[in-house]
C-alpha cells in the first residue's frame, strides 16, 4: 500500500507485506492499553430468563451509562450472576439503577468497587498466535496481580484490576511482550 497525501507531491508511505509474512503474524501484542477510571458493578441471583440482561442494560444505557465490560456467570437454580464495568463518574448512577434492579429481579445482592483499572493488550496478531491471553494471565500472576474479570475479542484481552496494580501491571505487559526497551 502507498499511502500519499492529494495536498502535495511527496513520496509518502510505503506498507508491504514485510518478507512475505502477512502483518498480523509479525507481533502478536503491538500495544498495552490501560484506563484507570473504572468501576465494576455486580448483581447477584438475576433470573436466567430472556429479556433480564436486555432490561439491566436497555435501563442503564437510557440513563447514559456507558457499559464495557460484561461478563454473565454462575447460573444455579435458573438464577445468574452479571457483573459489568462502568467509568467511576458514573458508578452513582449505576448504583442507583442497579439498587431499582436488585428490587425489581428479586436478587441476592448488589455489590460495587471503584478502585479498578482496565489493562488490555491489543494486536492483529493474537488471531494466528495462540496463547497469548494465557501469556497475559500467567504474567499478571507473576507479578501477584489479581484478576477481577477477563473481556476478549479477536484483537484485544482485557482484565479488570485493583487501580493500585494498574501501573506495575502495564510496565509488566510492556517488558513481558516486548513493547519495552527493558528486556
Amino acid at each position: 500500500i502507498h499511502v500519499r497525501s492529494s495536498f502535495n507531491h511527496n513520496e509518502g508511505t510505503i506498507v508491504d507485506d514485510m518478507g512475505g509474512r502477512p502483518m498480523e503474524q509479525q507481533m502478536a501484542v503491538s500495544g498495552v492499553a490501560f484506563d484507570r477510571n473504572v468501576a465494576k458493578v455486580s448483581i447477584f441471583d438475576v433470573p436466567d430468563k430472556p429479556g433480564t440482561a436486555a432490561h439491566i442494560f436497555d435501563t442503564l444505557a437510557n440513563e447514559h451509562v456507558n457499559v464495557d465490560m460484561i461478563i454473565q456467570a454462575g447460573q444455579r437454580k435458573n438464577r445468574n450472576k452479571i457483573s459489568f464495568t462502568v467509568s467511576a463518574d458514573d458508578l452513582p448512577k449505576a448504583k442507583e439503577i442497579m439498587e431499582e434492579m436488585k428490587w425489581q429481579f428479586h436478587a441476592q445482592e448488589t455489590s460495587y468497587m471503584d478502585k479498578i483499572a482496565k489493562v488490555s493488550i491489543v494486536g492483529a496478531g493474537m488471531i494466528t498466535n495462540p496463547g497469548v491471553a494465557a501469556k497475559m494471565f500467567n504474567i499478571l500472576a507473576e507479578n501477584d496481580i489479581n484478576i477481577e474479570m477477563i473481556a476478549t475479542s479477536e484483537i484485544k484481552v482485557s482484565c479488570a484490576i485493583h487501580e493500585e496494580d494498574m501501573v506495575q501491571a502495564v510496565r509488566a505487559l510492556h517488558k513481558g511482550f516486548g513493547l519495552s526497551e527493558e528486556k
